[in-house]
C-alpha cells in the first residue's frame, strides 16, 4: 500500500505518516521506483496508535509500549496495566486541578484591597 492509500484509509496526512516513520513508529519497504510500500497491518497499527493518543498516551509512551501490540500472549494484561496506570495519572491530575481551583476561589473571595497573588496559602 502506498502512502496516499494509507493516508486515505486512516485519515492521517502524508506528513503525519512520514513523521511516524521517521520516529520508528511505522515501517515501510522502498520499491524500486523509490515509493514507500506499507504492509496492510499498518492500518491496524495506526488505528491502535490513534486510539492510544486519544486515551492520553504520548508518543513516547506508545513507543515504549510497542512490544505490547506485537506480543499477543502478554499484550492484553500489559495493556490493562498501562490503562490502569494512565487512569491513576488522570485521577491525580484531577485532584491537583481541584486543589488549584479551590485555592483560586479562596483568593478571589478575599477582600478587594488585598492582592490575591500575595495572599498567604492556607
Amino acid at each position: 500500500m502506498q502512502i496516499g492509500e494509507l493516508s486515505a484509509v486512516t485519515g492521517m496526512s502524508r506528513d503525519t505518516l512520514r513523521f511516524y516513520e521517521k520516529r520508528g513508529l511505522l515501517f515501510s519497504q522502498r520499491r524500486e521506483n523509490g515509493y514507500r510500500d506499507y504492509p496492510p497491518e499498518s492500518v491496524d497499527w495506526l488505528n491502535y496508535l490513534r486510539t492510544a493518543q486519544t486515551l492520553g498516551f504520548s508518543l513516547a509512551e506508545i513507543e515504549q509500549g510497542m512490544p505490547m501490540f506485537n506480543d499477543s500472549a502478554t499484550s492484553a494484561q500489559m495493556l490493562r496495566e498501562a490503562l490502569q496506570h494512565k487512569l491513576s495519572d488522570i485521577d491525580a491530575r484531577i485532584h491537583a486541578l481541584s486543589d488549584l481551583r479551590n485555592e483560586l476561589a479562596r483568593r478571589l473571595a478575599e477582600p478587594m484591597q488585598a492582592c490575591p497573588l500575595l495572599a498567604q496559602l492556607s
